[in-house]
């Protein structure tokens, strides 16, 4: 009897495979890589898991949305190996980058709040005038023209930079960012999506969709943490 129940508990690779929706190959491959624990073997050599096995690849698959493939890799390979407090660690990191990127995306939209619109019939401005408006150095400018930040145009007779609306504009997001922490590299995406973009308003389904990923995100950590903590010895 007991023989019975053992037997009826073990499972092919084909068999976890289909029930997870993966190929028998993607199967191996997890336990190649630490992501299952090892799989016992017949007397002909043929792979046999368990029904711990399948709470492992059910684990890992619940994970990978919330953490991505890698760090959820990891987080199993070490429940693996029995590292609790190291698979612990990357979870926490994982949702303090979350955090992090929710912070980051309250300090744009901050910054956007006190930019607002810029007239168009400000005109040009020159780098004097403009690092005294922001209150910072002409030098300063100059540092964020060669990060790409700000690109304005050389007068032709004179070789002066001159700054244009919508130079003021990304300067001034520029100004804002940098007050709130922010390095130059973070800024740099969000100053070329509002190039790509035209302006500030066509940003607001951008930052829409921002919140968008990152509370699906979050409830994919709900979901992946529920699954490791089912499969937590």
């Amino acid at each position: 009897m007991l023989g019975r129940i053992v037997r009826e508990n073990l499972q092919r690779p084909v068999d976890l495979a289909r029930a997870h929706g993966l190929s028998t190959q993607a199967v191996r491959n997890y336990e190649a890589a630490g992501i299952l624990p090892a799989a016992a073997r017949t007397q002909f050599g043929y792979r046999t898991y368990t029904p711990r096995h399948a709470q492992a690849l059910s684990a890992f698959l619940a994970l990978v949305p919330g953490h991505g493939h890698h760090t959820a890799t990891l987080i199993m390979q070490a429940v693996n190996r029995g590292a609790t407090e190291e698979a612990l660690r990357l979870v926490d990191e994982s949702h303090a980058q979350v955090l992090d990127d929710r912070r980051t995306l309250r300090a744009v939209e901050a910054a956007l709040r006190e930019l607002g619109p810029v007239p168009a019939e400000r005109g040009d401005t020159f780098v004097g005038p403009l690092a005294r408006r922001l209150g910072v150095r002409p030098a300063t400018l100059r540092k964020w023209e060669r990060a790409g930040l700000v690109q304005p145009r050389r007068d032709r007779q004179t070789g002066y930079r001159v700054y244009s609306a919508a130079d003021v504009r990304d300067a001034l997001l520029v100004h804002q960012l940098r007050r709130g922490g922010y390095l130059l590299a973070q800024i740099a995406p969000l100053i070329a999506q509002v190039r790509t973009a035209g302006g500030i308003a066509p940003l607001e389904s951008t930052l829409r969709e921002w919140h968008e990923r990152l509370s699906a995100r979050s409830r994919a950590m709900l979901a992946g943490a529920a699954a490791l903590d089912a499969y937590f010895p």
